[in-house]
């Protein structure tokens, strides 16, 4: 047994005050770090739910109880119906230019300052172990962990999308999924149902252009754009809003495949992408 454990004060650098009902609250001390929600809200009490009252009932705006029961319910991550297939890398972030001018968030203000952050890559249609090398859209989603909280960037490496009603979304996806009466085929867009949905939804056609450009089969992550797609409206100290959008500029350029060399990459290494991000940041 570890004789350098205080087993008569297991808690002693906690808060055992109590609560209106006897209960124990278990807050951290101030020398202790601070629990947070997934988005970096700091959790004053996670041992006791939200109540109307001290012997009242549970209220549903309790939003810590309802994210750890929802991470609990999924500890065990079924595949995702789109963006399974993926590869991410933890980075930072730096500031060259203030834009004070147009926002009061820190992180667009304070010039020279490392901010972390965890980038993931993606294919769209195929499954989890699908190849790295299909004729697909990759998906492009930064999650930047500030001292405001953390700040999610959902995008892709095209800056439009398919479709501009998200009710059409399940029948874009529906769609270029493999036909259901065969399980084929997988992680492309070269299927009838696809080119069905297409022909029906005019909306589709600038994405369309992109996909079977060569930027639908780049040549590595590492040479790939991304873009927020929406716009986005930053608002300054004196309340002035301006519209943007977010446009991350590779810097060994965009570079992509040929049609052959895709073809012969994917049944020779299905991994491709994924091994060549490891081992670019393996060497340095």
């Amino acid at each position: 047994m570890n004789k350098n454990i205080d087993h008569t004060h297991p808690a002693k650098d906690m808060n055992m005050e109590r609560g209106n009902g006897g209960e124990t609250h278990q807050r951290a001390s101030d020398d202790t770090k601070v629990l947070t929600t997934q988005q970096g809200v700091p959790i004053s009490d996670n041992q006791n739910s939200l109540k109307a009252g001290a012997r009242g009932p549970t209220l549903l705006e309790d939003f810590v109880l309802r994210e750890k029961i929802h991470h609990f319910d999924h500890e065990r991550i079924p595949e995702r119906i789109v963006h399974a297939r993926g590869s991410a890398a933890h980075g930072y972030f730096e500031l060259t230019e203030s834009l004070e001018e147009y926002t009061t968030a820190k992180i667009l203000i304070e010039t020279g300052k490392q901010t972390p952050l965890f980038t993931r890559f993606s294919t769209v249609a195929g499954s989890k172990g699908s190849k790295d090398t299909p004729r697909d859209v990759r998906g492009f989603s930064v999650k930047v962990y500030t001292e405001e909280g953390n700040w999610d960037l959902v995008g892709n490496d095209m800056p439009i999308f398919f479709i501009q009603d998200a009710m059409k979304f399940p029948d874009l996806v529906h769609a270029v999924k493999p036909e259901p009466d065969r399980g084929f085929p997988q992680a492309a867009s070269a299927h009838d149902t696809f080119w069905d949905f297409v022909s029906l939804s005019p909306e589709t056609m600038h994405n369309l252009i992109w996909l079977m450009s060569d930027r639908g089969i780049p040549r590595s992550l590492r040479m790939i754009e991304g873009f927020g797609i929406h716009s986005y409206r930053l608002i300054n100290k004196d309340g002035k809003s301006t519209f943007m959008r977010f446009h991350w500029k590779p810097v060994l350029g965009v570079q992509s495949t040929t049609w052959d060399e895709a073809v012969k990459i994917s049944g020779a290494d299905p991994d491709y992408h994924r091994r060549d991000l490891f081992e670019s940041i393996n060497n340095g």
